[in-house]
């Protein structure tokens, strides 16, 4: 699949016609303070719906209550693996490159920032932390599993942002197409997955194509029960890397509420971080991670460790060679990141489960408008010509 100006165009005027005429429904009736309430009992596949649930919900719910029926569940396991192997820094990813992308495409920026429910930092990365979490697990898609209660929240949370933002004419839809676009859905998902191997592959971290092919492939499946169009998404690395380029290129820039975003995710890993010393160290990895351009847009800030985060990949490989070689260290770098995972889960949310509800109305003062041993795995190259200018996040 080629990616063209015009069919990036098209992409942005589509939004989820089955999530958008549900929340639509639940406005209408005035019924979305219910269904918030109920599904707060909704949390395991597989479970009884509870009595009550709006009609149109129920349909909805059992509309989406399976995964698509062309997944390769082989390679979902490999996925899985790829995950238990690298969890420490596909966090790490997720926290210091994956957000601040979000934050440096500046619609993305104010859309973020034009929510209730997405205001705070903490509640943002617990999210998206525990989404990754309940997709990784063995039982993800059986009954008793997490992941699907989440994936049908999360696709009706970004169903009613679209639902206020135009029934409240806060979105320049001429400017800057559907909220919450396929465009920006697609994008969302390079950013979580392509994005994710990028800096894995920048902090000196050994993958095996196999593995991130597999590893992509479980965000392509995300993608799919999240509303995404299969017929416009990337199927292969090489072709997400063109969307990922493109997209990047066209919409990227420096923002106030991108800024502000940036600065909140310092201010609370900054938080988690016991003591003052290894505050720099967040700002760092950050810059790192993104570029200098797309660090300076955010105004992240420059400090002493600059020059000594660029050390990690080699730390990072003297680990992966106690693992390697050692099935005990390889069992204690397991445990390790696991409970990693487990503590920065339970920082970011002070030991609560997180919840995906539907906002009811969004921000008023936000007006949005236009304005090792194994083969290492190397990201496909650069899809633009020498002659576009251009900044790459990697």
């Amino acid at each position: 699949m080629t990616y063209t100006e015009a069919s990036m165009n098209a992409l942005r005027q589509g939004g989820d016609e089955l999530a958008d005429a549900t929340v639509a429904a639940l406005f209408d009736r005035g019924e979305v303070g219910k269904f918030n309430t109920l599904m707060r009992y909704v949390s395991t596949a597989g479970a009884p719906l509870p009595d009550g649930l709006p009609d149109v919900a129920r349909d909805y719910l059992q509309a989406t209550s399976a995964p698509p029926a062309w997944v390769d569940w082989e390679e979902m396991e490999k996925a899985r693996l790829f995950f238990i192997d690298n969890n420490v820094h596909i966090s790490t990813a997720l926290s210091f490159a994956s957000m601040p992308a979000c934050y440096v495409v500046p619609h993305v920026a104010k859309l973020l920032s034009a929510t209730h429910g997405l205001k705070y930092p903490s509640k943002r990365m617990a999210e998206t932390g525990q989404f990754t979490v309940y997709l990784m697990r063995p039982d993800a898609f059986e009954a008793g599993g997490r992941f699907i209660p989440a994936a049908q929240k999360v696709r009706l949370l970004h169903a009613s942002i679209r639902h206020h933002l135009l029934r409240e004419k806060r979105w320049d839809t001429d400017a800057l197409g559907t909220p919450i676009c396929q465009e920006d859905m697609i994008g969302g998902q390079m950013f979580f997955s392509m994005l994710v191997l990028d800096s894995l592959h920048r902090l000196g971290i050994h993958m095996s194509e196999e593995g991130a092919a597999a590893y992509y492939y479980a965000w392509r499946v995300v993608g799919a029960m999240l509303g995404v169009s299969q017929e416009s998404v990337p199927r292969s690395l090489d072709e997400a890397r063109q969307f990922l380029d493109l997209y990047m290129i066209r919409h990227m820039g420096p923002s106030e509420e991108g800024a502000l975003l940036t600065r909140q995710l310092i201010d609370l890993y900054e938080e988690v971080v016991p003591g003052t010393f290894f505050d720099p160290i967040v700002s760092a990895l950050i810059r790192h991670l993104v570029g200098d351009t797309c660090a300076d847009w955010l105004r992240v800030p420059r400090t002493s460790w600059d020059t000594a985060v660029k050390a990690v990949p080699h730390l990072l490989g003297v680990l992966e060679t106690v693992e390697d070689r050692s099935p005990l260290g390889a069992w204690a770098l397991d445990r390790l990141g696991h409970l990693t995972t487990v503590l920065e889960l339970s920082s970011l949310t002070r030991g609560r489960v997180m919840h995906y509800a539907i906002p009811e109305q969004l921000k008023e003062e936000y007006g949005v408008s236009a304005g090792a041993s194994r083969s290492r795995w190397k990201p496909p190259s650069a899809t633009v010509s020498d002659h576009t200018p251009m900044v790459t996040i990697r």
